[in-house]
């Protein structure tokens, strides 16, 4: 018996010292992989590319996994997340409550330690608001332990875009895009009156109106009243959410918004404004690269919506544009980190930016950048996000105020009823928090 062990004993020797000596001659089959999950079918040439110069660098093989659409991609995280399955690195899509519950669920490494090494050298290198979606303050109503715990790898805002071509048909100055909302109208007017399409954006993906909604409600009664609307302590009834609400009637009666706006997904009207069928788009700063794609020779500019009120600055959906996030249970984190390191240093963001035509996440990388997207980069100083507001506001609240939105501009509400039946939900959804 005891010499039955022995032998086995030196047959696992032998065998282990073989794996090594294997390694040792087959450098290649013994390298760290990290693998990256990912949504973005636009960047996934460039992503590729940046595995082979990381892989030339360090020796460390980076496979980039593509799963598209999002919803098919959001599937499959929530999906490894319960197999415990993740992958190295992945991003998550969705409200903050959903990034909350994965760090709750220990699935997320913690990057605060990583951020400030160094004099904060990384934290420093990266937008601050766009390292804001992926940070929870002290105190957080989501109950994280504060910290950040996402890295941006490119911003984005979201704002209108104008067609030069057409503004110059309409007898507009193509340099002068509307700086007020009476503006905006007076142009609808024109648009109408010359059977233009006007306002093109996927407002079929409800989503897009929460965000042009929200810019007029930061503008009309500042982010505190929608923070205290959020916490339940002001109503939708309330006359500032009745004027935003009324704002949407006024676009319509004017004539500003394209037909089928309300049904409209974004790639729709992607490919309408790109091919100069429609005067203006709402859309983010990705449609730099979309148009390009679509109609090279678009002559377009970017520019914050109209102003309604001068009483608060108008604000914009904007900040990290793609995030990654670090496995916690990953046996190759540190590795992972010092990759997502490496891919927002300037020079791996000057190349994603150029090769891509998104805004970079490191500050450093703005100067080589085309103008049009600088004019997204320049109103990063206007952004916000939900995401960064502490608080979220229930779904059903979220989708019968988007959905009365889309009501009133096909005329089958007033902005009276659709903010009293968007009260109504909300107090029943405080009643069942309580």
């Amino acid at each position: 018996m005891f010499k039955s062990k022995v032998f086995h004993s030196a047959i696992l020797v032998v065998f282990i010292s073989i794996i090594l000596s294997g390694c040792a001659s087959k450098e290649e089959l013994c390298k760290t992989n990290i693998t990256v999950w990912h949504w973005m079918t636009d960047r996934e040439p460039a992503f590729k590319e940046l595995a082979k110069r990381y892989e030339a660098k360090s020796g460390i093989k980076v496979n980039f996994d593509l799963y598209a659409p999002s919803d098919a991609y959001s599937q499959k995280v929530r999906a490894a997340a319960q197999g415990a399955n993740l992958p190295d690195i992945f991003g998550i899509l969705g409200e903050k409550r959903d990034f909350a519950s994965f760090i709750k669920a220990g699935f997320i490494l913690k990057l605060t330690p990583y951020m400030n090494e160094d004099n904060a050298k990384w934290k420093n290198s990266l937008f601050a608001k766009a390292l804001a979606v992926n940070e929870f303050d002290e105190g957080n109503s989501y109950g994280v332990d504060s910290g950040i715990y996402g890295v941006p790898i490119d911003i984005m805002t979201i704002q209108m875009v104008y067609n030069k071509s057409l503004f110059r048909q309409l007898g507009l100055n193509p340099n002068k895009p509307p700086k007020d909302f009476t503006e905006l109208l007076e142009i609808g007017k024109k648009i109408s009156a010359a059977k233009l399409q006007g306002l093109v954006s996927g407002w079929g993906e409800v989503w897009m109106i929460d965000c042009f909604a929200n810019n007029y409600a930061f503008n009309i009664m500042g982010k505190d009243k929608v923070i205290a609307t959020i916490k339940g302590e002001v109503s939708y009834t309330d006359p500032d959410w009745i004027k935003v609400l009324s704002l949407f009637k006024d676009m319509q009666q004017s004539g500003l918004f394209a037909s089928g706006l309300v049904t409209m997904v974004n790639k729709t009207a992607e490919q309408l404004f790109a091919n100069e069928k429609a005067v203006f788009a709402f859309n983010g700063s990705w449609c730099v690269n979309v148009y390009k794609e679509m109609n090279p020779k678009l002559e377009y500019g970017a520019f914050l919506p109209p102003q309604a009120s001068d009483k608060y600055p108008m604000a914009i959906w904007g900040g990290a544009g793609s995030s990654f996030v670090v496995s916690a249970r990953s046996k190759n984190k540190e590795e992972a980190v010092k990759f997502l390191r490496w891919l927002t240093e300037r020079d791996q963001q000057v190349y994603l930016a150029e090769a891509t035509n998104n805004l970079p996440a490191n500050k450093d990388s703005l100067s080589k950048i085309p103008d049009i997207l600088a004019g997204f980069a320049r109103a990063m100083d206007s952004a916000t996000h939900p995401r960064v507001w502490g608080v979220s506001e229930f779904s059903p609240v979220i989708e019968a105020f988007d959905k009365g939105i889309q009501s009133i501009i096909i005329g089958e509400k007033t902005p009276e009823q659709v903010a009293a039946e968007v009260q109504r939900i909300k107090e029943r959804e405080l009643a069942k928090k309580r």
